[in-house]
């Protein structure tokens, strides 16, 4: 299951299972690397662009220069439906409390 599946409600169980998921802790550089970890597979996590690009969209959202950088390279990689994707999930995330945005 990918990130941008999982509704917040879930994540103690999914985290608990061993999947990496955003928290409402996490600032820009720990969502960051977490986005890495999508994007490349690795660290527990699947391979997966859209969940890296609605990652890379939070850790903006807090703050974080590289994830702009690197949601603008793997949207190219993203046809437009697996964009608009991932911006609902991250609009998601929010809406429900998972991620809670920078001041």
């Amino acid at each position: 299951m990918i990130a941008q599946e999982i509704a917040p409600d879930a994540i103690t169980a999914e985290a608990e299972a061993g999947l990496p998921l955003p928290t409402p802790d996490m600032d820009g550089d720990a969502l960051f690397r977490l986005g890495m970890m999508y994007s490349t597979g690795q660290g527990g996590a699947p391979m997966d662009r859209v969940s890296a690009h609605m990652i890379f969209n939070l850790a903006a959202l807090k703050g974080s220069q590289e994830a702009r950088v690197y949601r603008r390279e793997i949207s190219q990689e993203m046809d437009g439906e697996e964009i608009a994707e991932a911006q609902r999930a991250a609009r998601r995330w929010i809406d429900r409390g998972a991620v809670q945005l920078a001041a």
